[in-house]
């Protein structure tokens, strides 16, 4: 089993920055791909960014609508999984989820995702 539990979400201007990590514990994500979701309350919970193995090269996936402004990053010795959201817009609005596939598919699909987080609300003020 692993816990997975998100931090760096907040209040922010339009434009601005923030930085979103994913901390697990119980075992190491070290061999699972991760992804991040986020979720507008009366939507479906979407897809942002996900981020393959080590041995897979690290590969990453994102959403049109995030692609060139986020970026997603693992850190290995720290088992982390990072969002770097840049140019925030107020669409970008939602609780981020942090999640772990251990088929390592990097999918966009929720249900490939093993593992969530409890999440961390994101605001962008216009």
């Amino acid at each position: 089993q692993v816990q997975l539990v998100e931090s760096g979400g907040g209040l922010v201007q339009a434009g601005g920055s923030l930085r979103l990590s994913c901390a697990a514990s119980g075992r190491t994500i070290v061999q699972w791909a991760m992804g991040w979701f986020r979720q507008v309350p009366g939507n479906e919970r979407e897809f942002v960014a996900a981020i393959s193995t080590t041995w897979t090269l690290h590969r990453t996936r994102y959403a049109d609508s995030v692609k060139g402004r986020f970026t997603i990053s693992r850190d290995n010795a720290k088992n982390t999984v990072d969002l770097q959201m840049n140019s925030l817009k107020p669409e970008d609005t939602a609780v981020y989820y942090c999640a772990a596939d251990r088929s390592n598919s990097y999918s966009e699909e929720r249900a490939n995702y093993d593992y969530w987080g409890h999440g961390t609300q994101v605001t962008v003020a216009s």
